[in-house]
């Protein structure tokens, strides 16, 4: 059985590790040290170049002696900010939080954890298993940087579970959302505006209608749209010149996501002619949506896996991005899975080391091929 106190030991050892965005050189180094412990190689790749991280996506394939075809896991080294110094404080009921200034980094330090002792339980007691493929990404947080300069010529499998989901354990999101991201610069004419207002084109007026008349927040049930940065302005005596707007968009239908912005784009245009000023438009994709049938058998296995395990499975869609986004788009078909971690992107994210240890349990359930050896496993 994968041990409680082991799982808390790693776990508190990669929190101590500084990884921001784009700064995981001591995490891929230590995560590299944990699996070669165990007798797996972990190689970076040259992703750098790409991402501009301190170190490249680590991966490797562990050959398991089983018959199914091979498995893909994923988790990201990464963290978001504030994340230096970051402690992990445990209590009595396995609950584990930050000391509040910091966030804790359970997002993705409790999937690196849990795939780690997965693959040590397997190792450890040479049970045979499928083919796993290992990938730990870097910027995630910085819309998937490093899955997306990864070279998926190298990846085999065709299945995947990527354990980067928040909230109960044994959900698991078979859909998320393309998330577009867009900034409009209004640029109009300066004009001191108490002595000759009229011979100016307020940018920021301009930028005030267009958003006045556009719809936010939740669109519908799968989309939502959100304008979330304004700047402009020289001063409180000018006629602002200029005004950058930023925002995004996402939806389930990537179609929908796309449509919307060029409504949002259409919108600015017109106040822009209206007021006598331009508006430039830029707008990227950031992530693509997704959906993955129910019906599929990385769905099947994980709920299978799950219920030995002793643990509800239930399938969901997320509003949120990760790599898998980027993995269905190389024709990898994945499920991302909740690994417990709570609260995400704030100081008052929390994890619980009973959690993790199930969620390794049911990892070693989805790879593991000897029904005698689960059965012992399981009491």
């Amino acid at each position: 059985m994968v041990q409680y106190e082991d799982v808390k030991k790693t776990f508190a050892e990669l929190v101590r590790i500084d990884s921001p965005s784009l700064h995981e050189e001591q995490m891929a180094e230590r995560i590299k040290k944990l699996f070669a412990e165990i007798g797996i190689t972990l190689c970076e790749d040259d992703s750098v170049k790409i991402t501009g991280s301190t170190t490249g996506n680590l991966y490797t394939y562990v050959k398991g002696g089983g018959k199914k075809s091979p498995v893909l896991l994923a988790a990201h080294m990464d963290t978001v900010m504030p994340a230096y110094g970051k402690k992990a404080v445990f209590a009595e009921d396995g609950t584990v939080k930050s000391d509040g200034t910091t966030v804790l980094g359970a997002d993705d330090l409790a999937g690196v954890t849990e795939i780690y002792h997965a693959m040590k339980y397997l190792k450890e007691n040479q049970i045979a298993h499928r083919d796993t493929e290992l990938l730990f990404t870097v910027g995630e947080e910085l819309y998937c940087k490093g899955a997306k300069a990864f070279n998926y010529g190298r990846i085999k499998s065709k299945c995947a579970y990527i354990l980067d989901l928040s909230g109960r354990i044994g959900n698991a999101a078979y859909a998320a959302p393309t998330i577009l991201s867009f900034c409009v610069t209004v640029s109009g004419k300066a004009a001191h505006a108490g002595f000759c207002p009229e011979e100016g084109r307020n940018a920021i007026a301009a930028a005030a209608e267009a958003i006045a008349q556009l719809p936010q927040g939740r669109i519908d049930d799968i989309t939502t749209a959100n304008i979330g940065m304004i700047s402009g302005g020289s001063g409180v005596n000018i006629v602002s010149a200029q005004c950058a707007v930023q925002g995004e968009i996402r939806s389930l239908c990537h179609e929908k996501a796309v449509a919307l912005a060029k409504t949002y784009r259409e919108q600015f245009e017109k106040a822009a002619q209206d007021f006598g000023v331009s508006a430039q438009w830029k707008e990227t994709v950031d992530i693509q949506a997704y959906e993955i049938s129910l019906d599929s058998a990385v769905v099947q296995e994980y709920e299978k896996a799950a219920a030995c395990a002793g643990v509800e499975a239930k399938l969901l869609k997320t509003f949120g991005g990760s790599d898998n986004n980027v993995f269905f788009q190389q024709g990898i078909e994945g499920i991302v899975i909740a690994c417990s971690m709570n609260n995400v992107h704030s100081c008052k994210e929390y994890t619980n080391v009973h959690e993790m240890v199930k969620v390794s349990e049911i990892l070693i359930r989805l790879l593991a091929e000897k029904e005698d050896i689960l059965q012992d496993f399981s009491r």
